[in-house]
Parts: C-alpha cells; structure tokens; sequence
C-alpha cells in the first residue's frame, strides 16, 4: 500500500478543505505529525481508515461532521492510494444533514461512495476510470486489494493509541485469523474442512451401510423364528465388529437349520396326504347311505303331509269358480264405489269450506257466496291504491332512525374527541419525561459501559497478582528452606577443612616412605611419624563437602531470583490493579455496574419507542381536533334534518289510518281481505260440486245391482266378497296344481329301489365319519402348511442370505475409508493422539512464516533493546487441550530465561511491537504470495522510551529508508522534531484545526 494523496473537507476537526500531499511527505521513507493536544493528529490516519473502509478505527467514536464547518460545506473524505499495483481514488461522502435548495431548513444526504482507478489507453494518455459507486462493491475490491479488514488493518498498518501492542500479546487464534489473511493459508483450512467432510460423508454412508446390515439380520432373525438357534449369536448394532464375517456366518447356520426343517416337514406331510385320501373314501360311503335313509324318510312324511290337505283343496275349487262369476259384475262394482266416494269427499270438502267462513256467510247458498267475494275484490282494489304512500311512510320512519343514530354517534365521536384533547397535555408531559429519562440512560450506559472495561482490566490484574502472592508465599519458604540447607553445607564444609587441617600431619606422615626426605623437614629418618585419628576426613571429604555448599549456594541464588522475579510481576499486577483491592471486591463491583449498564441499556431503548409515539400523539392531536370540528358540524346538519322529516311521518300516519282499520299495515289488510275473498269463492265451488256428485252416485248404483242379481249373487257385498284379482285367481289355480304335482312325486319317491333298499339297513353314523375325516384333515392340514412355511422360510433365508453378503461387500470399504479419513482428519486437524503437540495443518504452516517474522523482528528488536531482548516463537504444547503452535515469549538475555509478551514494561512493549509490525511487513512484502505492506503509521507511544532508546528506535526507523519502506509517526517527544525532516504539523484554532507541511528540522 502506498498513499499519494489525502482530501479532507469539513471532517472532525478540520472545518475547511485541506489536501495532504503524502508523495511529498513521504519521500525520505519517514515523517512526523505533530501538534497540540486535541488539535486533529489522530484524525488525519482515522481519515485514511474512513476512505478505505467507510468508518473510523474500531476502537474510535469520531464525529466525521465538522461542528466549526459552514452548513454548505460537505463533509467527505477523498484518498489516491495504489494497492496490489493498481492506483485508486477513494472518494466517500457520509451521511449527514444539509440546508434544503429550496426553502428553510435541512434534508439528509445519502451516504456516498466513488470509486475510480487510474488507467492508460492506447496513446498514453492517463484518466480515471470510474469502477463503481456501490458500497458494497467498494469494500469488496479495497479489501480483496488490502487483504485485510479494518480491524486487521488498525492491527497491522494503521496503530493507533492503546491498540499498539495487540498483536504482540494476541493469543494464538487472533495471530492465525490475521497471518492466515496475509499470507493465504486459508487453503490448508480448507483440507481441513474437505476432509470433515469427507468424515461426515463416509460416517453417513457407514451408518447407512450398516443400518442395511442390521435390518436385514433382523429381518433373517424374524424370518428364522425361536425354532432356530444358531451356534454362534447374532450381530449387535453395538458391536460393529459383528456385523462384517461373523454375520455371514451366522445367517448361513440359520439357512442350514432351516434346510433340515424343510426335509422334515415335507415327509411328513406325505405320510398325512396319504392317511387324508383313506378318511375321505370312507366319509363318502357313509355320507350316501345317510343321504338314501334321509330321502325315504322325506318322502314318507311328505306323502302324510299332502294326504291331510284334501279338504282344504276342495274349498279353494269353490273359491276359484265363485271368482270368475264375480269377474263379470266387477267394472260395475267398480263404478259404483268410486261415485260414492266422490260423493262423499264433495260433500266434506264442501263442510270444511263453510267451516272457514263467517258465521252470517256459512248457511248463503252457492250464488250468495260468489256475489259475496266479487264486493270484497272491490274493496281491495281500492286499498292497493293507498301502497306507494305507506311505503313512503316506511322509508321516512327508516331515515329517522337512521338520523338520529347519527346524531347519537356524531354526539358520541365529539365527547370522544373532547376527552381525548382533555387528557392529551398530560400524556405529552408523560411521553417528553419518556424520552429525557431514555437520553440520560444512554449516557449512563456509556459511561457504566466504560468503568466496566477498566474494571474488567483491573479484575484481570489482581487475578495475576493474588496468583504471584500465592507463589511467593510458596517461594519464600522454598528460599528460607535453601538458606537453612545452604548454612548448613557451610558449617559442615569448614568443620571438615578444620579437621582435616587439625590432622594434616598424619595425612602427611602416611606419605612418608624410608629412606626419602620428608616434604616439610627435609629429613630421610622419620623416627616417630603422626598416627592418623580414626575419623580423620580425606581430600575427597573435603572436596565433597565444597561442591554440596556450592550446590546449596546455587540453589539458595535460583530462588532468590525467581522469587525476585514473582515480586516484580506482582508489583506489575498490583499496579494495573490499583492496589490491593480484593478480588471478590472488584467483582462484586463489577457485577453490579454490570446490573446498572444493564438496567441503563433498557432505559435507553425506551428513546425510540417515546420518540415514535410523542410524535404519534402530536398527528393524532391534530386529527382529533379535525374530528372534534367535523362532528360539531355534523350533529347540527342532522337535527333540522330530523325535524323536517318528522313532521312529513305524521301527516302520512293519520291518512293511512282510516284505511287499516286496525291492521298494523295496509299489505296485511289487503292480504285478509283476499283470503276472506277467496274463502267465499271456494266454499261456492265445493256446494256445486258436492250437488253433482250426488245424482251420479245414485244412478251408477241402480245399475250394478241388476247385474249381481244376473250373476247369482244376492246383493252387491256378496258380488265384492267374491273378488278376487288375476293373481289371486292365478295363485288358487297354482296352488291346487302344485298339491297335485307333490302328491304324485312322493308317492314315485317311495316307489324307487335304491330309496327302499337303504330304508331297510341299519341307520348310517355319519357323524363318527365325519369327525375321523376332520382329525385327519386337520392334521394334514399342519402338515403341508408345516412344509410350506419351511420350504418359505428356507427360499426366503437363502435370499436374505445373498443379500446379507452384497451389503456386507459394500460396509467393507466403507469401515476402511472411514478409519483412514477419520486418522488424517485428527491428524491435521490436530486432535489425534499422534499429532503430540495438537497443531492443527494451516497452524502448523503459519507457525513457519511466524518463525520468519520473529527472524526479521529479532534484528531490530536486538538493537533497540541492546541485545537484551530477542522474541521467540513457541509451539509447545498449550495447557487444558488448546491449540498449539502460533505462541510468542520473549528471550531476556541479562537471565537467560523466557518471559511473557504481557510482562515487558510500556517502553519495552512499544519497540518489542514496533519490531515484530515491521518484521510482518518485511516477511508479507517478500511472500510471493502476499500483499505488500510498505505502509506503516504509529500514533504515539515514543514518549514511553528513555533517550539512549529512543535513538536506537530512530536508528531503526531510519534504516526503513534503504527498504523504500515508509513510516508515519505522531508524538510529542521534541527529539523526533529535531531527528524527522518531513513533517505535518496540526494547529488548533477557535474556528477549527488546519495543516501546513514542513521539510526542515526544527531547532
């Protein structure tokens, strides 16, 4: 990344327009941006952070809108950056507020965003090419371009206040998400990923494998029954092992068992067929001989049967011939019967008419009751007249009722209105209340929101130091331990040097020999040497005793460090702590500013709710006032309507009147006037009717009399009883023809030889046949249904058999493949127990650029921190199962031992992350496949160095030079304005903060 220009307008501090020429800043490779306090140093990388992401850093709550700025000026950020090899130009334009073209006060502009890119045609000639104007497409290209998110990039390139060191004391995900970024490794996590589900697949496709395997030994062991017990058990779904070879073979003893049972069963179904066809010979004998007694029997009892009903035969002749006289006279009985029923009907319905008349009308003859009803039918004619005006009358009453329920809901919707206005001032003090007490929760949350990060921060501190107090407790006695111990080696170190000084001369005497001179006299005689004491120590003694004191001092010196060591580490922590303030203290604390952020967080989100109905309630106030207005109007409108149309009811009412005559209305009355009309007509019709009838049923009877006398009948009930229909008579003729018929049968019946040869033998048991036949059916019946549920049993075992085998080809490879893919997932992904230090792939081959990257740091970091300090990448093994592999200490060599990222000291973190950010861009830079990052600002951090480290960090930073390697710093520190030529120097004004670029050293 490499910046040629920035456009600042009406942003933050900044209330006009002001262009930072970074060509010209950044040409010795190292600037400084400097000024007062709140002047807008910080703005200036916040604003290139905006221009490539469209936000802030992510640890900032800037304002981009200019409070100094005119309200025409807007406020928008414009950057020229080259990434990956192609020059763009970032143009963004916020949301905010602006004054209306037309008319008094603001409109909200829309959030902008251009983005164009730097190209040549054909002839040379350069211009930008617009690329898009989408948000999202913008930020796809600018981080595919970057590779980076903000986040990373605030991380990485861009560092500002308190977020310097995080990549040093990242843990060890954070550095993975980060480097695998940067360096691409993301296709080694997708190894992973592909062989996951790789796993996922084989193990689905196993399951499924070996669900098919138990289903069909569940479908063998059901088909099997309890009547086969093979040698070895069947498979369990809980043992996968049994379900490959030992399934096989247990299937194939079933389907052997199986095959023996068939045998069986078919022999002994022959032996039963065999019995059945004697049983059945017998059966049919005994059955015939039975059939020919029971048929002689029948026809004996037939023939008495038949002898008995001579004389009722006799009489159905008689009948039979008295029928077919009564034929002759039968229209005329006929006849007569229907005229007297006619007679007889008229003459009721002729009753039952007069019945529904008036009494003055029930005795007038047929033409008094038509005359009658013609005068009523006059009277109605007149009153169909008078309709049209009582339904007028109708519909006024109907547009009463109507009005005046309008009035009442007019009346109604104005008390409403009324109350409504009443209670809305109320309401309005309630809802403004609402919303101030929501404004003041949010500022509260932020607040409690804040406290409970540094608290959060302390917690963590006095974690560390109750954990070095509970060390160096153990310390202390460990060292007091190791003193005793090594006070002791020194007693015992100089009592022995004593005695064996004490006894040097019997030491020396042992060395005497003869004839030689004595070491200390000279003489060859030695008269009377010195005799050794009997617990007189050795050199070797002596020498012993000196290394177990030396051990001991050692040891006592170890301690001493280490316990050195915990008491700075505790003092570290108590300070970040803020004392010796007790855990649970902070704690408690903790939880309850939690319990009041919590409470402040849903207090605040009653701002909206309160702003919406405020505002509801202001439309609705208006709208009730409307409404109040309008139903005024209304019920004004409505009562003189009502009065008019009163008065219009009335006048109709008492015409109509005299036309009722008492009838609720005139319909009704016409209606009784018609039905007492059509009475009297009906009762006229029916007295005709019932006169005529009456001459024709006395004339049709005269008639039929004469014929039944003809007929030999002696009256005309005689002639009726005799009737009988043609199916009767058909059915008396049958009757006595079928009498006849049995007779002569039963009588041949007996008369047959067969029939008269069983009559005289013994009766037939059939019974005792038919229960030996049945026996012998039934047991057939066991037999062949034994034999085919065998011979089922075995085809349907040998197919389950086949198919067992199939299946169990297929679980094979499949058991195989999973085992394998299972191995190498755990193995990348860092889970199998052969994988020791549980490093996962992508892990592992991050580990080796971070090793580049510590390589690269380490010989800057060497001479700011004149080879005391030298980072060192970890893969040991993590603690309580995590991963392993992207770990950072630091190497001090004045102890010689490692230390935690987290222990160096403000100034030592800043150039130990100053190093490993410039190792990264170093290492990133030469990967192939990387992004370049020869970009790097630093806000602040140099006013932690002492002086000599401080020069030793510009020594650095300058040596950035030779690498075409560009560096941006803010700081107060004088020294780096004296030191950096190329400057930025922010003034803060009244009216807002401007910039003026220098390029000499200031004095």
């Amino acid at each position: 990344m490499r910046l040629h220009t920035l456009h600042l307008q009406a942003f933050g501090p900044f209330a006009g327009t002001h262009t930072v020429d970074f060509d010209a800043l950044t040409r010795d490779g190292l600037f400084l941006l400097h000024g007062d306090t709140g002047a807008g140093k910080t703005t200036v990388f916040a604003a290139i952070c905006v221009a490539l992401y469209g936000e802030p850093p992510t640890d900032r709550k800037l304002k981009l809108r200019s409070d100094h700025a005119p309200a025409d000026l807007l406020t928008e950020v414009a950057l020229e950056v080259t990434l990956a090899g192609k020059r763009l130009r970032i143009r963004r334009v916020p949301a905010q507020p602006k004054p209306k073209v037309r008319g008094e006060g603001t409109t909200q502009q829309a959030a902008e965003t251009h983005l164009s890119e730097w190209t040549t045609d054909p002839f040379g000639q350069g211009r930008w090419e617009a690329l898009s104007r989408s948000h999202r497409e913008a930020a796809d290209e600018i981080k595919e371009l970057l590779g980076m998110s903000r986040q990373q990039f605030c991380q990485v390139v861009l560092l500002p206040q308190n977020e310097f060191t995080k990549f040093l004391r990242a843990g060890a995900s954070d550095r993975k998400e980060l480097l695998g970024k940067l360096f691409h490794t993301h296709r080694f996590g997708s190894v992973e990923t592909w062989l996951a589900g790789r796993k996922n697949t084989l193990a689905t496709q196993r399951d499924e494998a070996r669900t098919a395997v138990m289903r069909l030994t569940e479908r063998i062991q059901q088909q099997a029954g309890d009547d086969l017990e093979p040698e070895q058990g069947a498979p369990l779904a809980s043992d996968p092992a049994t379900l490959t070879g030992p399934a096989v073979a247990w299937a194939t003893a079933l389907h052997a068992k199986a095959a023996a049972h068939e045998r069986d069963a078919a022999t002994a179904a022959v032996r039963a067929e065999t019995e059945l066809a004697a049983f059945r010979d017998s059966e049919r004998a005994v059955r015939d001989l039975a059939s020919h007694q029971e048929a002689h029997r029948q026809a004996r009892h037939q023939l008495a049967t038949l002898d008995e009903q001579t004389d009722r035969q006799a009489d159905l002749g008689r009948q039979r011939q008295d029928a077919l006289q009564g034929q002759k006279v039968a229209p005329l009985l006929k006849a007569a019967t229907a005229a007297a029923d006619r007679s007889v009907r008229a003459q009721e319905e002729e009753r039952h008419a007069r019945t529904l008349l008036d009494p003055e009308q029930a005795t007038l003859d047929a033409a008094e009751l038509t005359r009658a009803g013609q005068h009523l039918r006059a009277d109605i004619g007149a009153l169909r007249a008078l309709l049209p005006d009582e339904a007028a009358l109708q519909q006024h009453r109907t547009d009463l009722r109507k009005l005046d329920d309008e009035r009442q809901e007019f009346a109604q919707d104005l008390r409403d209105a009324e109350t409504w206005l009443n209670d809305a001032p109320q309401r309005r003090t309630e809802l403004r209340a609402r919303l101030e007490a929501a404004r003041a929760a949010e500022e509260a949350s932020r607040e409690h929101s804040t406290a409970m990060t540094l608290l959060a921060t302390r917690m963590d501190a006095a974690k560390r130091r109750d954990a070095h107090v509970e060390r160096i407790g153990k310390a202390e006695q460990a060292l007091f331990a190791a003193q005793t111990a090594a006070s002791k080696a020194a007693q015992e170190h100089i009592d022995i040097r004593r005695r064996r000084t004490d006894g040097m001369a019997a030491e020396l005497a042992l060395q005497l020999a003869d004839g030689e001179p004595c070491a200390v006299c000279g003489s060859p005689v030695h008269p009377n040497p010195a005799a050794p004491h009997p617990d007189q120590p050795t050199a070797a003694d002596e020498r012993a005793a000196e290394t177990r004191h030396t051990q001991a001092q050692d040891t006592q010196r170890t301690l001493q460090d280490a316990l050195q060591q915990l008491l700075e580490q505790a003092a570290a922590a108590r300070g970040e702590a803020g004392g010796d303030t007790a855990l649970a203290d902070l704690t408690s604390e903790h939880t309850a500013l939690g319990t009041r952020l919590a409470a402040a967080l849903d207090a605040a989100a009653d701002a909206g709710p309160a702003t919406e109905e405020l505002h509801s309630l202001e439309q609705q106030h208006i709208q009730t006032d409307g409404a109040r207005t309008t139903a005024a109007t209304r019920i004004a409108a409505a009562d003189a309507g009502y009065d008019l149309l009163a008065t219009q009811v009335q006048e109709l009412d008492q015409k109509l009147a005299t036309a009722r005559a008492g009838a609720p209305n005139l319909p009704l009355r016409i209606t009784h006037l018609t039905q007492a009309a059509d009475r009297l007509t009906t009762a006229a019709e029916h007295a005709v009717a019932a006169f005529r009838t009456a001459a024709e049923h006395g004339q049709v009877t005269g008639q039929a009399e004469q014929a039944a006398r003809s007929a030999g009948f002696d009256s005309l009930d005689a002639a009726a009883r005799a009737l009988r229909s043609d199916e009767e008579i058909r059915a008396l003729e049958e009757e006595i023809n079928q009498w006849r018929e049995r007779r002569a049968v039963a009588t041949a019946r007996l008369q047959e030889p067969e029939l008269a040869a069983a009559a005289g033998m013994p009766p037939a048991d059939l019974e005792e046949a038919t229960a030996q036949l049945d026996a012998a059916t039934s047991r057939h019946t066991r037999a062949a249904a034994e034999a085919a549920h065998t011979a089922e049993r075995t085809r349907a075992l040998a197919g389950l058999l086949a198919r067992l085998a199939t299946h169990i080809k297929t679980l094979e490879p499949l058991e195989h493949a999973y085992r394998t893919v299972d191995h190498l997932h755990g193995l990348v992904n860092g889970t199998s127990p052969s994988n020791q230090l549980r490093m996962q792939l992508e892990a592992y081959v991050l580990a080796a650029r971070l090793e580049e990257v510590v390589a690269a740091a380490n010989t800057r970091l060497t001479r700011m921190s004149e080879h005391r300090y030298t980072l060192v990448h970890s893969d040991d093994r993590a603690s309580h199962g995590a991963r392993s592999g992207l770990g950072l200490k630091i190497t001090d060599a004045w102890t010689g031992k490692d230390r935690d990222t987290d222990t160096l000291s403000g100034g030592e973190s800043f150039f130990a992350s100053l190093s490993l950010a410039l190792g990264l861009a170093d290492v990133v830079t030469a990967e192939s496949g990387g992004r370049a990052l020869d970009t790097l600002f630093i806000d602040e951090g140099f006013g932690t160095l002492d002086e000599d480290t401080l020069h030793k960090v510009l020594d650095v930073l300058d040596d950035l030079r030779a690498h075409d390697r560009t560096v941006g710093v803010i700081s107060h520190v004088p020294e780096l304005r004296r030191r950096i030529t190329h400057r930025l120097h922010v003034r803060k004004t009244t009216t807002g903060s401007t910039l003026v670029q220098k390029t000499e050293a200031a004095q």
